[in-house]
């Protein structure tokens, strides 16, 4: 169990974030794992009362609020359109609805868990984040930033540039942390695999040469292509050579090296198949 000394909705970020300016201060997320430390701390900042819960869509972008709950990008239609699923299949097995309605995103994001399904699916879909002091940033450049940095995360924005995202993960048990997690996404023509719980935060890799970049004719399934599987198999093998794997108590390193590459030859695989049929569609 954890203490704190004083509680303040703060009514606005200016507020919040002078407020977390001072070391043991702290901003309230969905508390779930906060709440799990063994500590006293300062002061817990609330932003309820900022308007920091919706989810807003542009022909752009999406922009969803820091305290936008996990159960509402898992029930989000437009979101899920967009990623073919992938956004609900990346958190559906994170506990059960009770957690996932308490959860945020901006609580997921900000505390770069190694474990973290959010991670995974919003590095591979180019996700941006805002801070309050520090502005518009990608999230590649955020998880790279020191954990002792002080500002307050307002919302994450995808931009709609992605196309045949998947998303796969490998549990021991449904509902328990993920042994590994995969997304796959197509983003302005290159293809990207996130790999994350290896157990270290999700990482991205490029298909640099475009190995993963499988054609096919209209008399030819994907999976029926022996070069197109050849060039998915190279690519699998790529990336699991570009993640550090390491060992806890759910997995070793190598079984989780052999599981990334069976993950990501599925996950590209599904993809093309998704960015076949919109093709055809079109």
């Amino acid at each position: 169990m954890f203490y704190y000394n004083q509680y303040v909705r703060a009514q606005s970020l200016d507020e919040a974030y002078e407020l977390y300016q001072k070391k043991p201060n702290f901003v309230l997320g969905g508390m779930l794992w906060l709440k799990m430390k063994n500590k006293t701390l300062g002061t817990a900042i609330d932003l309820c009362d900022l308007g920091l819960d919706q989810i807003d869509e542009d022909e752009n972008e999406f922009r969803i609020g820091a305290y936008a709950t996990l159960r509402q990008i898992e029930t989000h239609e437009a979101l899920n359109a967009y990623t073919h699923g992938a956004i609900a299949e990346s958190v559906r097995h994170i506990v059960g609805v009770q957690f996932r309605n308490v959860a945020t995103v901006g609580g997921s994001i900000w505390g770069r868990f190694g474990f973290s399904d959010v991670m995974t699916i919003f590095r591979a879909l180019g996700a941006k984040v805002q801070l309050h002091k520090a502005g518009i940033m990608d999230l590649d450049e955020f998880a790279a930033l020191p954990r002792t940095t002080r500002d307050v995360l307002v919302s994450v924005i995808v931009p709609k540039n992605a196309k045949g995202v998947v998303y796969l993960s490998q549990r021991n048990q449904s509902t328990d942390f993920p042994v590994l997690t995969c997304a796959v996404a197509n983003r302005s023509g290159r293809y990207v695999a996130v790999i994350g719980a290896s157990p270290y935060m999700a990482e991205p890799v490029w298909d640099e040469d475009g190995i993963a970049d499988a054609k096919t004719d209209s008399n030819a399934a994907l999976t029926d292509n022996s070069e197109n599987n050849a060039k998915i198999d190279k690519f699998a093998e790529y990336v699991a050579e570009h993640i550090r794997f390491g060992s806890n108590i759910r997995a070793g390193a190598e079984y989780r090296e052999i599981i990334c590459r069976v993950l990501t030859r599925r996950a590209v695989t599904q993809s093309l198949d998704i960015c076949d049929e919109i093709k055809h569609e079109h």
